[in-house]
């Protein structure tokens, strides 16, 4: 059942049972992204498994509040958008460079840089809520594209198997289950009912997994082991310790997760066709900074919006953030609860591969028929275009190609979303708003205009008048001058006018 219509499409409630399933394949869509996080600082800091598994479920947990506030949000804080937030992954460098600095007890300074860091962040909000205006379509159009193809390589890596280290990674059999999960998301979104079409990922998952698990690709072997229930503890690693450089590095983090959240509320706005302004965009970032700031007494790390459920809306077409709202729920149930956790983590990464190309597609597309709105006559929106999109797959395409940078830089400009988000806003800023200088030939780039001639300037024409090197000759061979507006043909006069009235 779904509500009575609401004044915004995110607004509508679809009831407890399409909730649930729907809230569910967005948690399937980002329990990978979730997990991976903890999992390599876990290591990176020497920590046992059973503390690393301790390190996911608060990550679970952090991330399942987080996702509440954003989408159900409290005065001053929340967009209210369907955004599903989690564990950013744009800090991980930065916390192994922590961990490598401070030694086996280095996980309390990286939590003190990040509640530290993300308190700043939270101060400087009202600043990144009125850059609104400096993200037109054109802006939105590159960072949503963008966004899509940087999310590709996952997809790659998760149909490949997930694990590079494993003797599968690669493998026929993985990549054949991926694309059989991909079949089955086509095939449900042809041949199912609205309903079905709208659980094809969901569905295809579950069909995947159960292929899977016929075929010993699957072990669910080990679901059952370990605590049922845990409640996170807080401040189980020890309290947080405060040191100004690496709070001093993870504040560049934080400028970067500010863009990418930016991004990506902008985005699903665009998705789903509802007003963003500098006020709601200033909400999701203090949701985002003040879960960010709290994450670390349960264990977790900073939070921001996860662009891959970005494009679980655009494929789906759901759009209720109640629907988010109730993944958030099952992400706190998941944290609670290991035994879930341990339940969704053995669904074979290959299957969530075949999914995410869909997906993750989903969010390219959706950014070219943003792009598509831009006007691109007589400016330089096409090299905008082509100059940022490219600048964001620099890090895509040659991951160590900053490696020789110095580690600020390299923080801002690892993540493609930043780089393209920091050059698309520079360059509309540079050509579209500082105009002086522009000339009215742009560039060879600009896309040439269509071709128009108004019926009037042809009637001003007479039988047997021709063009040659660019002069206007009538049918005796005599030149038609052509004169600048003056006082007595008023501003207002055609060259075609003057030209008409001295072949007269």
């Amino acid at each position: 059942m779904t509500s009575p219509a609401t004044s915004r499409p995110e607004d509508e409630n679809l009831g407890i049972g399409a909730n649930l399933a729907y809230g569910l394949q967005h948690v399937l869509t980002m329990y990978g992204g979730i997990i991976a996080v903890p999992l390599i600082v876990g290591q990176a800091a020497g920590l046992a498994p059973a503390e690393i598994g301790l390190l996911i479920a608060a990550s679970l947990f952090a991330g399942g509040l987080a996702t509440l506030l954003q989408t159900l949000g409290l005065p001053f804080f929340g967009c209210r958008l369907p955004l599903v937030q989690g564990v950013s992954f744009s800090g991980v460098a930065t916390m192994i460079a922590i961990l490598g600095s401070n030694g086996a007890g280095g996980l309390p300074v990286v939590f003190g840089a990040v509640i530290a860091a993300s308190v700043i962040g939270l101060l400087i909000t009202p600043v990144f809520s009125r850059i609104i205006k400096y993200f037109p379509p054109l802006v939105n159009g590159i960072v949503i594209t963008t966004i899509g193809l940087t999310l590709m390589p996952v997809a790659a890596r998760w149909a490949m198997g997930g694990n590079s280290q494993a003797p599968d990674f690669g493998s026929v059999a993985n990549i054949g289950l991926a694309a059989l999960t991909l079949a089955l998301v086509l095939l449900l979104s042809k041949l199912g009912s609205a309903s079905i079409s709208r659980l094809s990922i969901l569905l295809s998952i579950v069909i995947g997994t159960l292929i899977a698990t016929a075929t010993g690709m699957a072990d669910f072997s080990r679901v059952l082991e370990g605590p049922i229930v845990a409640l996170p503890g807080l401040l189980h690693f020890g309290m947080p310790q405060f040191q100004l450089a690496a709070i001093l590095s993870m504040l560049i983090v934080i400028v970067v997760t500010m863009v990418e959240t930016s991004a990506d509320i902008l985005a699903v706005g665009e998705i789903i066709d509802t007003k963003v302004d500098s006020k709601r965009l200033g909400n999701g970032l203090r949701a985002d900074m003040i879960s960010s700031a709290l994450a670390p007494l349960f264990g977790s790390f900073t939070q921001s919006a996860f662009a891959q459920n970005v494009g679980l809306v655009a494929v789906t077409g759901v759009k209720s953030r109640y629907v988010v709202a109730t993944g958030g729920l099952i992400l706190v149930t998941l944290g609670l609860l290991p035994v879930m956790g341990r339940l969704v983590a053995a669904v074979p990464t290959a299957v969530l591969g075949g999914a995410g190309l869909v997906l993750f597609g989903t969010v390219a597309a959706s950014g070219i028929r943003t792009l598509a709105q831009v006007d691109y006559r007589n400016n330089m929106n096409l090299i905008i275009v082509a100059t940022s999109i490219g600048f964001g797959m620099i890090p895509i395409a040659a991951p160590t190609f900053y490696h020789q940078f110095p580690s600020w830089f390299e923080t801002i400009f690892h993540s493609g979303i930043s780089s393209a988000a920091i050059m698309a806003i520079l360059l509309n800023l540079l050509f579209n708003h500082l105009r002086a200088g522009n000339s009215d030939q742009q560039s060879v780039f600009v896309a040439a205009s269509d071709r128009t001639v108004r019926y009037r300037d042809i009637a001003c024409l007479n039988d047997g008048d021709f063009v040659r090197d660019g002069k206007l000759f009538d049918c005796d061979g005599k030149e038609v001058p052509i004169v600048e507006a003056d006082e007595h043909h008023g501003p207002g006069a055609t060259l075609n006018q003057k030209r008409t009235e001295h072949a007269h």
